[in-house]
C-alpha cells in the first residue's frame, strides 16, 4: 500500500523547490497525494478495511494542514500545486 521509491523519487524531482530538497511543503503535498491515490485504489477491493481507512482519514487531514499552510505563505504557489496534482478548490 506503500508507493515505490521510484514514484517517490520522481515526486522528489517533479516537485523540488531547489536541488536536494526533500522537505518543502510542495514535496510533501504531492508525495501524500500519491499515497492517498495508493489507498483509494485498495479501498476499492478492501472495502471493511477500517483500519487503513483511520489510516487514510489521517493523511487526508496531514495534506490539508500543509495545503493550508502553502495558501497562507504564498496564494500563487498554492494555486500552482493543487492545479498541477488535479485537486480541487
Amino acid at each position: 500500500m506503500s508507493i515505490t521509491i521510484e514514484e517517490k523519487t520522481r515526486l522528489i524531482k517533479e516537485y523540488a523547490t531547489k536541488e536536494g530538497d526533500t522537505g518543502s511543503p510542495e514535496v510533501q503535498i504531492a508525495i501524500l497525494s500519491s499515497r492517498i491515490a495508493t489507498l483509494t485504489e485498495h479501498f476499492k477491493t478492501h472495502k471493511k478495511d477500517n483500519h487503513s481507512r483511520r489510516g487514510l482519514l489521517k493523511l487526508v487531514a496531514q495534506r490539508r494542514k500543509l495545503l493550508d499552510y502553502v495558501r497562507g505563505k504564498d496564494e500563487a504557489r498554492y494555486q500552482k500545486l493543487i492545479s498541477s496534482l488535479g485537486l480541487r478548490r
